[in-house]
C-alpha cells in the first residue's frame, strides 16, 4: 500500500504545485492592469457603511463555527449569525467557471479561464481599493474588505474548481452585487434558470463572456478535426469551411440571446476576446459595478 501511494501522493504534489505556479504571474498581471484601470476612477466607498448591526441569518457552513451567535442560537435548534449593515449591503462576490472547455486557447493567446480570472482579479483589487467588500462565490465564505480579503479571493479565482454548483444554490447576503466569468456555452435556458436563482436572493451584477477568437471568427477550412473538452468526443469535417456560415449564425443567436437574458434578470452582458486588451474589460465590469449604487 506505502508503495503505491507514495508514487500518488509526489504526482498530486507536482500537480499542485504546477497549478499555484501560475498564481503569482497572473496576481502580477491583474494588479498591473488594476494599477492601469484606476487612474480617473473613483472608489466606491460609502459613508454611513459599517459595523452596525443589520440582521441575524441562518449560518452557512462557510461561517466557521467563530461566526455563530451563541446567545441568538440558544433559543432554538437552528445556528444564526449577526450580519452587519456593510456585509449585507456592501460586498461584491466573484465566481470564475471552472468548466473543462476554460482551457481553449488559440495559439499564443491566454487561456479562457485564466483571462477571465485576470481580469476578476483586477477588478477585485480596484474595488478593494475603493473600501470594497469582496469574495470569491461559493469559496471564500463571507466577504471581506482589506488586502486579507482580495488575496483570499485572488487565490480562489486563479486556482478555485469554479464550480458552477455555486452559482446554482448561491449563498448571499441581501443586496450582493455579483460578477460571473464564463464562455456561458450552456444553452441561454440553463443560464436561465441559474440567473432567476440568484435574482431571487436579489442580487444584480454583470456577465463577463470570455471568448477565443477562433470560436467567433470560426477561421477552419478543409479537415478538421473537433474535440469537445468536457467528454473527449470527435467531430470531423472534411471541409470545415462548408460548416462556417451556420455556425457564425448559431453563434451570433446565442450571444443574442444572453444579451436578452441578462437585461431581463438584471445583468449587463460584457462579452471579451481574449486577443484584446484586458483591461478593456475590467474597466467595463468596474463602471457596471460601480453605477449599480448611484
Amino acid at each position: 500500500m506505502a508503495e503505491t501511494r507514495a508514487p500518488r501522493t509526489g504526482r498530486l504534489r507536482r500537480e499542485a504545485e504546477g497549478e499555484a505556479a501560475s498564481f503569482p504571474a497572473l496576481l502580477a498581471e491583474a494588479e498591473r492592469i488594476a494599477a492601469s484601470v484606476m487612474h480617473g476612477t473613483h472608489g466606491r466607498r460609502r459613508p454611513g457603511m459599517g459595523e452596525s448591526f443589520w440582521e441575524y441569518r441562518p449560518h452557512r457552513r462557510e461561517d466557521g463555527a467563530a461566526r455563530v451567535d451563541w446567545r441568538r442560537s440558544a433559543r432554538g435548534d437552528q445556528l444564526f449569525v449577526r450580519e452587519t449593515e456593510w456585509e449585507a449591503a456592501n460586498g461584491v462576490f466573484l465566481w470564475r467557471d471552472g468548466d473543462a472547455g476554460m482551457a481553449l486557447s488559440s495559439p499564443s493567446l491566454p487561456v479562457k479561464r485564466d483571462r477571465a480570472a485576470v481580469c476578476l482579479i483586477a477588478l477585485a483589487s480596484l474595488l478593494s481599493r475603493g473600501g470594497e467588500r469582496i469574495a470569491a462565490l461559493g469559496e471564500t465564505g463571507p466577504a471581506r474588505g482589506g488586502r486579507r480579503g482580495l488575496e483570499r479571493t485572488a487565490q480562489a479565482l486563479a486556482d478555485g474548481p469554479g464550480d458552477v454548483r455555486s452559482v446554482e444554490a448561491p449563498a448571499l447576503p441581501r443586496h450582493a452585487h455579483v460578477v460571473l466569468a464564463s464562455d456561458f456555452l450552456d444553452p441561454a435556458e440553463t443560464w436561465q434558470a441559474r440567473l432567476a436563482g440568484l435574482r431571487a436572493s436579489g442580487a444584480g451584477g454583470a456577465l463577463l463572456r470570455v471568448v477565443d477568437p477562433a470560436e467567433e471568427d470560426f477561421p477552419f477550412s478543409g479537415r478538421t478535426r473537433f474535440r469537445d473538452p468536457a467528454s473527449n468526443g470527435d467531430l470531423l469535417f472534411g471541409r470545415a469551411q462548408s460548416a462556417r456560415d451556420t455556425y457564425q449564425t448559431l453563434w451570433r443567436e446565442h450571444a443574442d440571446a444572453l444579451a436578452r437574458l441578462a437585461r431581463r434578470s438584471g445583468f449587463t452582458l460584457i462579452t471579451h476576446r481574449t486577443d484584446r486588451p484586458a483591461a478593456s474589460a475590467v474597466m467595463a465590469l468596474y463602471q457596471v459595478i460601480a453605477g449599480m449604487d448611484r
